[in-house]
């Protein structure tokens, strides 16, 4: 089984981008300044259309925390019927309760709304209560990935809970570490965790190409987007680490 690296499209050149580079999958998502939140109809339509690779689009309405109201809860459940109507892989989301524990019945839901796209629990995970048994509940609701930090703001901070994850979850479903990601560690976090599959953004900024720019406004228009180099480089790093087979279930 082959180390796999999701990498975040929040722009369709991103996605291009990726693909290019050699990424496995893309979580496609929108504003990158809240952590990402659902994209749009066209968004989707045209990340799907131009790419040959997994598709998995973030299925949150919002911003902030992972506690929804029931207005918000039914426009996520329309956003994983779009999803599915559009043919993406699968779709990311993460619902939680006001304790801290994984929504049940909410994420029950979803998945069946899901099916059979593949789905991954975001990173609501990292404001659990409890890493183990919110670890447990996901596999019970039948969960394909958990993606974590380990609780912590960086992988680089949480790799010993992200290792221990990895063990307890005991090939039951996909423990991939995310959030700081980089060329520069992702073959140290891949040695500690043992874990098989990556998640980043790989994120640049670029300037705006617009010649004229109101300087009363006082801001800078800059944007988020893949750099398809650090992918290659990224990939790299993985590959020149020894493969390995997984146990069979």
């Amino acid at each position: 089984m082959n180390y796999k690296l999701e990498v975040i499209g929040f722009t369709i050149e991103s996605c291009i981008a990726a693909q290019q580079a050699g990424a496995h999958r893309i979580e496609l998502c929108d504003n990158p300044a809240e952590g990402g939140t659902t994209p749009s109809y066209g968004f989707i339509k045209a990340a799907r259309e131009k790419l040959q690779i997994d598709l998995y689009t973030m299925i949150r309405p919002r911003g902030g925390d992972f506690l929804y109201s029931d207005d918000e809860f039914e426009m996520m459940c329309e956003d994983v019927k779009v999803c599915k109507s559009l043919m993406c892989d699968g779709v990311v989301f993460g619902i939680l309760n006001a304790d801290g524990t994984v929504d049940r019945k909410r994420n029950a839901k979803l998945l069946e709304l899901a099916y059979p796209m593949g789905v991954t629990f975001h990173r609501a995970f990292d404001r659990t209560n409890n890493a183990f048994e919110a670890l447990e509940t996901l596999i019970d609701l039948g969960f394909e990935r958990v993606l974590t930090s380990g609780q912590r703001p960086t992988v680089t901070e949480g790799k010993e809970l992200l290792k221990a994850l990895v063990e307890k979850a005991d090939e039951r479903i996909i423990v991939m570490p995310g959030s700081g990601i980089r060329s520069n560690n992702i073959k140290e976090i891949a040695a500690i965790t043992g874990a098989s599959e990556f998640h980043s953004s790989a994120r640049k900024q670029i300037e705006s190409k617009m010649n004229y720019l109101n300087t009363e406004m006082n801001e800078q228009l800059t944007s988020v987007i893949a750099d398809g180099e650090e992918i290659k480089r990224l990939l790299a790093e993985l590959n020149s680490l020894p493969q390995f087979i997984r146990k069979s279930s």
